[in-house]
């Protein structure tokens, strides 16, 4: 999430100042009826490998009450604490090794007496759940509201607080979900894809503008306009069976204003307050600057990211662990492969060292990779894990990030009159990362204008970027519609999000068909999948070295190769005309190979001392001894 427009969302999704009398959804009535409303989270598992276990019971009045745990082998109750809301308490269960899957019976004894049963599970085991992301994977990122729409009969879920259906709204809901992503699995496989990135699935119970999922109001629920949690957890498992990874695009910074936790906030210090509504500098650099002032610290990490989106105070270490415990609970729940983290630099630098700790302890496989929206390489380095000294305590375990240094890059390279030495350039700072192919690359997403629009529509040009993104090191990523030349401009976000033709019944056009996409649409998507299913069967351009020459006459050239002698070369030509290039200037890596197919037209390429490169145009061949 970016932070562009910001005035614009705070319009549509109006202020966090009314929130509080608001009228109560049907749900809601029922749930201050309960004596226990809930329980977070909703189960757990025996056999975790942290014993510990913090329950935040929410009821009314709940607090009056002492708490008692029936005794059960291999479960203790370490003891139970109010916090300033009457309408919580947390309990505190150590749960042994040696303890069994069943029931937990709870009492409370207030001023009324409630007993609760708390379910602990038995662990799920199979070699296809989290299985983690890396650079064998070809990421298509799409959002579901936009993309399909399979099941019509939860378009409208009364018991939410926007209840229309408007697809000729950019900011209104459009119908898409979980089944209409399942129904196009086909689609996403022929061009090589293998994992899955939608943006938030869970609930979005905002009034307006919830569509994007950025805004969550219950962390233990997937929006019912998309599914339920039965649902997604299916939608997990077909994946799996499909080959197909799953990516959970997750918020820790903060939360929509309609979450239960704010709307009855358990007590002041779960939330970052100011004297009046205060809004986060939107600087990084405040982090790690030695000359910074603790205010624009203070402003970066605790400011809010909007008026309707309530800054977590994750220093809280209740907080945290609530938080924490929730994210370990839909990798148990799901089994899915790796989490995306949005606006990753605004939370609080210790909780996200203890955020990533305790789910990779967990999780050794899990995949990882955060949004950081920042100016320059050594910022980006600095939220994964590199090379650098703590700073103030902070030494990023963060696997990978969101690459925006190369997507800056590749966007100057493939304008007209472009440069491709910034992809040089790009690549060469990777000296900071531990280990940059854990980056993911990408040319657009749902927060910028598409590239498409960006480079004037040239599909020469957007073929070479094709080229570049399935070549290169790191984690490629898809956004949807890229492949069949959808454009437009970010101003305002919402015109980057439109539907994608064919996801609905009655659309005039189905572009997940050959027959439902242009001419030009066609060779776009062609090459695609040309690029991206060479890719998933050769490991070399996943996991081999990279060797880059720096680019002459606006010519980037460089190799992926391996030590079992596999080798391709890529030539971008960022020029509008023909070029004749030497390649004596690479014997280094072209010494032992005599010829070479072309990947793209399949002819094979017989001499290896000089070739002529079409203006806006990519070579890839792979070597021949």
């Amino acid at each position: 999430m970016k932070i562009p427009h910001l005035l614009l969302a705070a319009l549509l999704c109006g202020s966090a100042a009314p929130v509080a009398t608001a009228a109560p959804t049907p749900v809601e009535a029922a749930k201050k009826a309960a004596p226990i409303a809930r329980i977070d989270p909703t189960f757990w598992w025996v056999g975790m490998k942290n014993p510990k276990l913090q329950l935040l019971v929410h009821g009314p009045g709940i607090a009056d009450s002492k708490v008692n745990l029936a005794a059960y082998p291999g479960v203790t109750m370490d003891g139970f604490q109010r916090l300033e809301s009457p309408n919580y308490l947390l309990v505190n269960l150590t749960i042994s090794p040696e303890a069994k899957s069943g029931k937990l019976k709870l009492s409370f004894d207030g001023k009324s007496k409630t007993k609760y049963e708390y379910e602990l599970r038995a662990r799920e085991t199979g070699k296809d759940r989290v299985q983690g992301v890396n650079s064998s994977d070809f990421i298509y990122f799409l959002m579901p509201d936009r993309f399909a729409n399979g099941d019509p009969k939860n378009d409208i879920i009364k018991t939410e607080r926007a209840r229309t259906i408007a697809r000729d709204s950019m900011y209104a809901r459009h119908g898409g979900d979980l089944k209409g992503i399942e129904q196009h699995f086909d689609y996403l496989k022929s061009m090589g894809v293998t994992a899955i990135w939608p943006t938030p699935v869970v609930e979005n119970d905002m009034p307006k503008a919830s569509y994007h999922g950025y805004a969550l109001t219950d962390y233990y629920q997937v929006d019912p306009r998309y599914g339920t949690n039965e649902e997604y957890r299916q939608f997990v498992r077909n994946a799996h069976q499909n080959g197909l990874k799953v990516i959970h695009d997750v918020v820790l910074n903060h939360v929509g204003s309609y979450n239960y936790l704010f709307l009855d906030q358990p007590a002041k210090d779960w939330f970052n307050r100011w004297p009046s509504f205060t809004r986060s500098n939107y600087n990084s650099q405040a982090l790690n600057d030695p000359y910074g002032s603790k205010r624009d610290l203070d402003l970066y990490n605790r400011g809010w990211f909007d008026t309707t989106m309530p800054d977590v105070n994750q220093s809280n270490p209740l907080v945290a662990t609530y938080i924490i415990q929730n994210f370990l609970w839909w990798l148990e729940y799901t089994g899915l492969d790796s989490y995306r983290i949005d606006t990753y630099p605004y939370s609080d630098p210790q909780f996200l060292m203890a955020w990533n700790k305790a789910l990779l302890d967990e999780y050794p496989q899990l995949g990882m990779f955060g949004e950081a929206w920042v100016g320059s390489t050594a910022q980006q380095a600095f939220f994964a894990q590199n090379i650098f000294e703590p700073v103030d305590g902070f030494k990023s375990n963060l696997p990978g990030v969101l690459d925006f240094q190369s997507q800056g890059a590749i966007w100057d390279a493939l304008k007209e009159k472009g440069n491709v030495t910034k992809l040089y350039d790009a690549l060469q700072g990777d000296w900071m990362y531990q280990d940059a192919t854990r980056n993911v690359v990408f040319m657009d997403n749902h927060d910028m204008s598409r590239v498409y629009s960006v480079i004037g529509e040239s599909l020469p040009r957007l073929k070479m970027g094709f080229a570049w993104l399935l070549t290169t090191r790191g984690i490629p990523q898809l956004y949807y519609g890229t492949e069949i030349l959808m454009k437009n401009f970010s101003n305002p976000d919402g015109l980057v999000r439109s539907d994608f033709p064919g996801g609905w019944k009655k659309d005039k056009r189905n572009a997940f068909t050959q027959a439902g996409r242009t001419p030009q649409e066609q060779e776009a998507f062609a090459y695609v999948s040309k690029l991206g299913t060479y890719r998933k069967a050769h490991p070399v351009l996943q996991t081999g070295k990279l060797m880059q020459f720096i680019p002459q006459d606006n010519i980037y050239t460089y190799f992926r190769y391996d030590d079992q002698g596999n080798t391709v070369m890529v030539m971008l030509n960022g020029n509008d005309s023909e070029k004749s290039v030497d390649l004596t200037r690479f014997a280094e890596r072209l010494n032992g190979y005599s010829a070479a197919s072309d990947v793209l037209s399949g002819a094979t390429v017989s001499d290896l001392k000089a070739v002529k490169v079409p203006g806006y145009t990519a070579l890839v061949w792979e070597l021949k001894k």
